[in-house]
């Protein structure tokens, strides 16, 4: 009998779980202070998809704990990524989804790398880029081959 209602209320809390996850979440699950930042969605909440209100609610929620300089910072982000062309903004997305499916090693060195390069003086990123541009697209891939085998210490061009 015990082993039963364990069974039965984790197979509840599962269900929970996922039902929540498509379903999204109600206006009036959301705290005040999300309530607030999310006001100009109160209207159509209840159309927006679920994983868009799932995505709202835990931005609203990170808009909360963000100090004013935090906010500004976000503020002109969003702006330039408004000011993209959708095609733009579809290519980001996807290399997003790209780089959120590497193994969090990987996530890390490409995340390494972009700081070396970043540290880097003006010209040498100039240089950089190129060459990469002078590449055809099997020389590129390559490079990218190679990249992803190379061992963690570095060596100079």
């Amino acid at each position: 009998m015990k082993v039963r209602f364990i069974i039965t209320m984790s197979a509840l809390l599962l269900f929970g779980t996922a039902f929540a996850e498509h379903h999204g979440v109600t206006w009036e699950e959301l705290s005040p202070a999300q309530q607030e930042v999310l006001g100009q969605f109160a209207q159509s909440w209840d159309t927006l998809p679920a994983d868009r209100q799932m995505r709202l609610s835990r931005g609203a929620e990170r808009w909360g704990g963000m100090t004013p300089a935090q906010r500004e910072q976000a503020r002109a982000r969003f702006a330039a990524w408004r000011g993209l062309p959708a095609e733009r903004r579809d290519i980001i997305r996807e290399r997003a989804e790209i780089f959120q499916s590497l193994s969090p090693e990987e996530q890390r060195r490409i995340r390494d790398n972009f700081q070396r390069y970043r540290e880097m003086n003006k010209d040498r990123r100039q240089q950089l880029r190129d060459r990469y541009q002078r590449m055809s697209p099997e020389q590129r891939q390559r490079l990218r081959d190679r990249m992803r085998s190379k061992p963690r210490s570095r060596s100079r061009d």
